[in-house]
């Protein structure tokens, strides 16, 4: 099995639609860290599991200083966003989503 690991570094603002009075209800901005981890038994035949640029083309250029709320189309929390990246980029099987020291959602595919 091959695997790869990127790492991109993000700001973007979003607003979270909650159940609850919060002060993420407020469009607010992150410094976005995302770890993308993918996997796959053979290469293709550049002889990659998947290039890293269109991993960054998929997040960066969609992503990096947008307001999430209008890019993405669902509630942008972190666990929102690592999932929906994790279904966008080929032969991903974890995401882990930094929104700030200390908070960091992940998704993995079983």
């Amino acid at each position: 099995m091959y695997y790869i690991t990127k790492r991109l570094e993000i700001s973007a603002s979003h607003r979270l639609e909650l159940s609850y009075p919060s002060k993420c209800a407020c469009l607010h901005g992150h410094n976005w860290i995302i770890t993308v981890y993918c996997k796959a038994a053979t290469l293709n035949s550049d002889g990659m599991v998947t290039d890293f640029t269109d991993i960054k083309r998929l997040i960066s250029d969609k992503l990096d200083h947008a307001n999430l709320n209008e890019v993405l189309p669902f509630n942008p929390t972190a666990e929102n966003i690592a999932r929906w990246i994790c279904d966008n980029v080929e032969h991903c099987y974890r995401v882990d989503v930094q929104e700030s020291e200390g908070n960091t959602a992940s998704y993995e595919r079983d």
